[in-house]
């Protein structure tokens, strides 16, 4: 459990008030427990209620000034805001919205932008939906809970490279059966935490009237499940004591239609005549017969909680829910004639159902939503403890307040690296004409040019951290601040660092979200969140500023120390980006003075930049460019 109250937000792709679904359940039920237990609770849904949802922009106009005004006091029941109408990405449904409607998507945005939250807690962020924009302009810690996606919802991702970059914004992910894990894993490889969904206490059961044995079934999402348990009920014993009671909005099948003698046995209600408490109350034999379109493993769960005796199609979710048939009967999926037969066999087998509801015994001990919310608080715990601390070495810091501020520039390259052809003494005499204070030499894969320019920095009166850049074998780059020796390239992410800490250095990670440049992707940072130092939260080189921005927001959400770099490759683009920090020395005062920095940036081109570095390194015969380097050296060496 968390040490500390925490502000939480559920995302729920589906709308509040419009029904029952299975999501829309959960979330009602583990944020009122989670609310319960002293967070601050929201809940985040479209809904079809207008007034609702300007209730909800009224609130956010107001708490521009304010926006912990829009939590609900600690331990106080949750408050939903309602973000507009979004049709619900329904597996096998005609209605599937192409796209979210921009009104909802920005009021998502500006909800998420200003919410002071703990955690973002996304259920199916599958786009578009309320969810998957959630995810995008999320700044808390993310966690995502995938219920029971069906293969061919999966399947149908045309864009999955998209929605993986998506979902690897979470920071942790849990799946509410195993099935759902592995299925999840197939087509998005990533650690899933298996938490089993809660029911509510069962309804007190009534006795059948003359022994009759009372099936149960609701008619949901798939018609044809219906016609397949109408059809096998026309297969049973006529002299066989039965009566099913089924819950449909839509009435009786017109497809699979019963025999007068049946017909009374058959008992048709409304979701507003007969809730489904009271059926599964009275039901002695709950069918479950989906053929794999939209199972309901959860309604499944809340049967054997209830007390009946499951049966259901042979679908993984559905086995892992009947223990591999050890609580309940399975058939093959549009089996009717084994249906049937396994029907038969509970009718007039009394014992068969006496052991299967004891078997089902310690399922139903732990379907507590007490228990559902216990998980999610150890899951919460998680990714918060990972968080860096928010204050620093404060008898530092006091020492560090008296320096002067100077400009620091974290990232530039000499012609010690392949690609650059910027002599060290042109960049120091750039970096002392350009007033900054000091500078970070992060040549790739070498440090002697930062070895180099620490040797003749003193002529030009501008500080040098000497620093690498260093590629991965296959994780992108990361750079080591406050170097001696070189790291060579290759090393596994986690070996890398591991090497910049035994020399003493920082572990700064560069263009982090770039997917223009090699970088380590969102789970390979997760490995390392610990040991990273320092982020490099702007970058004038990086093409797309979404990226730069997805880098703050990963450095906010986990206290991470922001840095900035030019990333330059030629002397014009040095100090195009600045970080104003108090003078330090060596990296517990560069360190403890970056906590109070601030990052300026000015206009640049990165066309001309680009173009000026394809100049120098490309286009310009060696024997040229060896001309080129002797002049502006000298020229540099002059100025000194």
């Amino acid at each position: 459990m968390p040490d500390a109250r925490l502000a939480i937000a559920h995302v729920t792709p589906y709308p509040w008030g419009a029904g029952q679904h299975e999501i829309t359940r959960y979330v009602e039920r583990v944020t009122a427990e989670l609310a319960g237990r002293g967070h601050q609770v929201l809940i985040v849904a479209p809904s079809r209620s207008s007034e609702a949802v300007r209730e909800t922009r009224q609130a956010l106009s107001a708490a521009l000034d304010d926006p912990a005004a829009l939590l609900p006091e600690p331990g106080a029941p949750p408050r939903v805001l309602a973000v507009g109408d979004a049709l619900p990405d329904l597996p096998g449904s005609a209605r599937r919205a192409p796209a979210l409607p921009v009104d909802v998507s920005r009021t998502i945005e500006n909800l998420l932008t200003i919410l002071p939250l703990d955690v973002c807690h996304v259920h199916e962020p599958f786009a578009p939906s309320t969810s998957s924009a959630a995810l995008r302009h999320s700044r808390a810690l993310n966690v995502g809970t995938f219920h029971a996606p069906t293969e061919r919802l999966l399947s149908t991702q045309v864009a999955r490279r998209v929605v993986s970059l998506v979902l690897g914004r979470l920071d942790a992910r849990t799946a509410s059966f195993d099935a759902t894990r592995c299925l999840m894993q197939r087509f998005f490889p990533a650690e899933y935490r298996v938490l089993l969904p809660g029911a509510d206490a069962p309804a007190a059961r009534g006795a059948p009237a003359g022994g009759c044995v009372r099936f149960g079934f609701v008619d949901d999402e798939e018609r044809p499940a219906l016609r397949l348990f109408l059809r096998a009920l026309r297969r049973l014993d006529p002299a066989a004591p039965w009566e099913a009671t089924i819950i449909s909005a839509r009435g009786p099948s017109s497809s699979a239609p019963l025999r007068a003698d049946l017909e009374a046995r058959v008992t048709y209600a409304t979701p507003d005549e007969l809730s489904e408490a009271e059926l599964l109350a009275r039901s002695d034999v709950f069918v479950a017969a989906s053929d794999g379109a939209a199972p309901a493993p959860a309604l499944l769960l809340r049967a054997i909680n209830a007390g009946a005796v499951p049966l259901a199609s042979r679908l993984p979710v559905y086995e892992e829910a009947l223990g591999e048939g050890a609580h309940g009967l399975l058939f093959e999926p549009r089996d009717v004639e084994t249906l049937a037969a396994q029907l038969g066999r509970l009718v007039t087998d009394v014992e068969l159902r006496e052991r299967l509801h004891a078997a089902a015994g310690p399922v139903r001990g732990q379907l507590t939503w007490g228990r559902v919310a216990d998980d999610l608080e150890d899951v919460y715990a998680g990714v918060v403890a990972r968080r860096h601390p928010i204050k620093g070495n404060e008898r530092l810091a006091a020492r560090l307040s008296s320096r002067p501020r100077i400009d620091v520039d974290l990232h530039m390259h000499t012609d010690h690296s392949h690609d650059c052809a910027t002599p060290v003494e042109v960049l120091l005499a750039t970096a002392r004409e350009q007033g900054l204070g000091a500078i970070a030499v992060t040549d790739h894969n070498e440090v002697s040019g930062a070895l180099e320019a620490r040797e003749k920095a003193a002529r030009f009166g501008v500080k040098i951290i000497v620093a690498e850049e260093v590629k991965t074998a296959n994780q992108g780059e990361v750079i080591g601040l406050f170097l001696e020796e070189k790291i060579p390239r290759g090393l596994t992410l986690a070996e890398t660092v591991a090497e910049i800490k035994r020399q003493g250095g920082l572990v700064y990670v560069p263009h982090p979200f770039d997917r223009m440049h090699a970088v380590p992707d969102y789970e390979h940072l997760l490995t390392i969140i610990e040991d990273i130092d320092a982020i490099e939260v702007y970058n004038p080189r990086v093409a797309i500023g979404s990226f730069n921005e997805e880098a703050a927001r990963f450095a906010a959400k986990y206290r991470i120390l922001a840095g900035a770099g030019s990333d330059s490759h030629v002397a014009p683009g040095l100090g195009s980006v600045r970080v104003r920090m108090h003078d330090f020395d060596g990296p517990e005062e560069f360190l403890e003075s970056l906590r109070t920095a601030e990052i300026t940036t000015k206009p640049s081109s990165l066309l001309y930049v680009q173009a000026l570095k394809f100049l120098e390194t490309k286009a310009t015969p060696q024997s040229a460019r060896r001309a080129v380097r002797e002049r502006r050296v000298r020229r540099a060496t002059r100025k000194s």
